[in-house]
């Protein structure tokens, strides 16, 4: 169902008197280059290219039907309840001058409007690798219907220690190629396993079949974007060290091979903090993981934080029947929540890596809490079996998980006006958009609310209004990442005013 278009948006899409049409080479081809073409291009995960107006039309009416019910361009989280870099969400206005330019057609236009094809870098998203480490020869996955786990190991050579600022995985066949996990081995245990199987690799499900030095490394899934670090940190590749590559290779009916490769992009100099990967597991939850069948079940894990953190980025994860996840921290007392990351509608085919726009502050004495909701019935039409059976921990698709990881450093003052969306490595120059310069997050909020503000509006000032007009809060801004106590507030809308202009913010409790 198409939404309905306002007398301004009429005014302005519809041809008339004095007023251009809608065309592909003026309206379309922007929207199209900023929030399609990341995936939509050669060699990238998108099943077909969109880098020309003919090849964008022979898919207009589909692209307009994905783009409609906000299936297209794949993105999970919640952005009223917290906010990351290159969110894929297309404005009202966006979704509805790509109707209207079907609706109209599909006009061409004169190609001298076009503001041109981003210039991608080849083989990567964000820009030209110092090093690629490839698995050493390809993998064959038989078409048995079956998951396969296959851990692939790449000498280093390093001499010395090296630390990158990011890591990417360019997996070869994404028709098989379900997540990636990085890791590293320090003493030659991998090796050894690797030897002692006929297959390219070996097989380990879950890990990568020893305690490898620090296990979970960075990672890949499906709509994935990779981090990168800002100045200063990184992680640390030793000298001498293999770096692990544990492939999870989903059921497929046919043989397929896979070859994937790491991009690795090397710090300018030397580190002050080295990134960390927390794991909140089915171990947090205090009761056993199963999903009996005919059921609907929420599990609830917990994460206690010893000393200040900053969170640079965050990865919900589970299977076929996991339908919504929240993870959010809160103070002693629960007397302060942060929201971190809200997916109300889990999609197990786009899953990612979703990184914080700011380096986003954990006090010590928090408590990070992963909710996720899984659906084991009948109505859930992802369900693996039908009838619905039994549901226990697993590694296989068929099976669920229940995993949140966080990458963290530990916590300098000034780090909540440290931006992480500054594109480092690419060349690509994204389409300018209109963005809110202060943004509320959650709304609508409960006990506080966070400030994504434009590094200009901090030391400004804000103030809160009832609908009557009377001032209920006010302060100064102090921080790219401030936040706000509002538990004091009744339910209702409020005005939120500051050096920006004026929102609307929703309390409920």
């Amino acid at each position: 169902m198409k939404t309905f278009l306002t007398p301004l948006c009429l005014l302005l899409l519809i041809p008339a008197a004095g007023i251009s049409q809608v065309t592909y080479h003026s309206d379309v081809a922007p929207i199209i280059h900023n929030a399609c073409m990341e995936c939509h291009r050669s060699g990238e995960i998108g099943p077909m290219p969109f880098t020309n107006y003919e090849e964008v039309s022979a898919y207009g009416p589909f692209i307009e039907y994905v783009t409609s019910i906000g299936y297209m361009p794949p993105w999970t989280p919640d952005a009223d309840y917290s906010h990351f870099v290159g969110e894929r969400v297309l404005s009202a206005t966006e979704i509805e001058t790509i109707s209207a330019w079907v609706d109209a057609d599909m006009p061409e236009g004169d190609p001298a409007d076009n503001p041109g094809v981003p210039d991608f870098p080849e083989g990567s998203q964000v820009g030209e690798p110092d090093l690629v480490f490839s698995m050493p020869q390809p993998y064959a996955h038989e078409g048995d219907m079956t998951d396969q786990y296959q851990v692939f190991v790449i000498p280093t050579d390093f001499e010395d220690d090296v630390t990158v600022r990011a890591l990417e995985v360019r997996p070869g066949n994404g028709a098989i190629a379900h997540h990636a996990i990085l890791g590293l081995d320090i003493e030659g245990i991998a090796e050894t396993l690797d030897a002692q199987d006929p297959e390219p690799g070996y097989e380990s499900f879950g890990d990568f079949g020893f305690n490898a030095y620090q296990s979970f490394f960075g990672g890949w899934v499906p709509g994935t974007q990779t981090t990168v670090y800002p100045e200063g940190i990184g992680r640390v590749i030793p000298a001498d060290s293999d770096l692990l590559i544990q492939m999870h290779y989903g059921p497929n009916p046919v043989e397929e091979t896979d070859q994937t490769e790491v991009n690795v992009f090397l710090t300018d100099g030397p580190i002050d903090r080295e990134v960390t990967t927390g794991i909140m597991g089915p171990w947090a939850l205090g009761e056993p993981f199963f999903i009996p069948p005919n059921q609907v079940k929420t599990f609830h894990g917990t994460y206690d934080i010893p000393v200040d953190l900053s969170l640079l980025s965050i990865v919900p994860h589970c299977h076929l029947i996991g339908v919504s996840w929240e993870v959010f921290a809160t103070g002693p007392g629960g007397q302060d929540t942060i929201p971190l990351i809200s997916i109300p509608a889990w999609d197990f085919n786009w899953q990612g890596f979703f990184t914080f726009p700011y380096m986003t502050k954990v006090p010590a004495g928090y408590t990070i809490h992963g909710i996720a909701s899984y659906d084991n019935t009948v109505s859930n039409p992802f369900n693996p079996n039908d009838p619905p059976q039994m549901i226990e921990y697993g590694d296989n698709t068929g099976d669920e998980m229940f995993f949140v990881f966080f990458d963290y450093v530990p916590y300098e003052e000034g780090d909540e006006d440290i931006s992480l969306d500054t594109p480092l490595l690419s060349s690509v120059e994204p389409m300018e958009r209109e963005k809110p310069q202060i943004q509320l997050q959650p709304n609508p909020a409960s006990d506080r609310i966070q400030l994504l503000v434009d590094p200009q509006f901090v030391g400004g000032q804000w103030a809160m209004f009832d609908l009557g007009g009377r001032s209920v809060l006010s302060g100064t801004i102090q921080s790219s990442n401030d936040r706000i106590l509002v538990d004091a507030l009744s339910e209702g809308v409020y005005l939120f005013k500051g050096p920006h202009g004026t929102d609307r913010l929703v309390i409920q409790r």
